[in-house]
């Protein structure tokens, strides 16, 4: 197949949203804005061996290549809106790209997303996803944004992306159903989308977990030029993770391992009650384990009352020795 043909079997469809003017078939996707909107754009790339196994399924990669752009967008408090894709292919193989497209457009139908455009080449597999939504005039969710006094909190648990690829890169055999879920939280993270929009009225500032706790709430630490004091025991971690590794493990993953996608982000003390009772009828659970201080106090790790060392390295890095 040409690589028109494999845009034109695979990936070209009537657009579902009407602010879309023109998508896949042109040089350029034409979307309309408001006059009180703004545009939110991320782009991430994924390449095979470094984002994701080579034994991943087509459907689990289509899955977490939307997953993580919609991550972006969910911490921003961004509604998501279109996608471009660029998709680099070793060869055209008709099964895979049937898997993969199915998959890529039951995400975007949940989610209320189109698909405008992009680009197919040839070579080693990877994919560039730009994802971009809308955020309203005057609200937003930013890393510089965080304010002495705010409480810090993530939501869902931590540290189950890390212990699933774990399992992956040790061959262990999959058993039972904490083995099960570790993997799945590992392939498919849940982008918050729901939680960012709702955050947006009492939050100024959020990030999602990419790198790991540490390295991600240390950009708004930095960004925002201030401190924080995290306590250890109110990390939030699955039964399914302390069933299968120690407690320090367990902490290590969910400090330091990274993919979670959970958003991490601070509420000012007046805003909290009430941000508490919205996201309980909500049905969304979050956890608030540590609160933000002056910059003089630098990062703080406490356990039981007692301060901790800060491991040395604290997330992913692509460049790091």
């Amino acid at each position: 197949m040409t690589e028109f043909e494999v845009i034109a079997q695979y990936f070209k469809r009537n657009n579902k949203r009407t602010d879309v003017d023109l998508a896949v078939g042109d040089d350029c996707a034409v979307t309309m804005l408001k006059p009180n909107q703004r545009l939110a754009i991320t782009t991430d790339t994924l390449v095979s061996g470094t984002h994701f196994l080579p034994s991943i399924s087509a459907a689990d990669l289509a899955y977490k290549t939307l997953a993580v752009n919609l991550s972006d967008l969910a911490s921003m408090g961004a509604t998501p809106a279109w996608v471009s894709l660029a998709l680099t292919l070793p060869k055209v193989d008709h099964q895979w790209l049937a898997e993969f497209s199915q998959s890529l457009f039951a995400v975007l139908d949940r989610y209320h997303v189109d698909l405008i455009g992009g680009d197919t080449t040839s070579g080693p597999l990877s994919l560039t996803l730009t994802a971009q939504g809308i955020l309203p005039k005057d609200q937003g969710l930013f890393r510089h944004q965080a304010q002495v006094g705010d409480w810090i909190f993530v939501s869902g648990s931590l540290g189950n992306s890390a212990a699933g690829l774990s399992l992956l890169l040790n061959n262990c055999k999959i058993l039972d159903e904490s083995d099960r879920y570790l993997l799945q939280r590992h392939l498919r993270p849940t982008p918050r989308i729901e939680l960012g929009l709702t955050l947006r009225a009492f939050s100024r500032c959020a990030i999602d977990i990419s790198d790991g706790l540490l390295a991600d709430l240390g950009h708004i630490l930095t960004r925002s030029q201030v401190g924080a004091e995290i306590e250890l025991d109110n990390l939030p971690l699955s039964s399914h993770l302390i069933a299968k590794f120690s407690e320090s493990e367990a902490i290590n993953f969910a400090l330091t391992g990274g993919e979670d996608y959970e958003l991490c982000f601070t509420v000012a003390d007046n805003k909290r009650s009430e941000m508490e009772q919205i996201l309980r009828s909500q049905g969304i659970k979050v956890t608030c384990i540590g609160r933000v201080t002056p910059a003089s106090n630098g990062l703080i790790l406490l356990k039981q009352g007692e301060p901790v060392p800060v491991p040395t390295q604290v997330g992913f890095d692509h460049f790091s020795e």
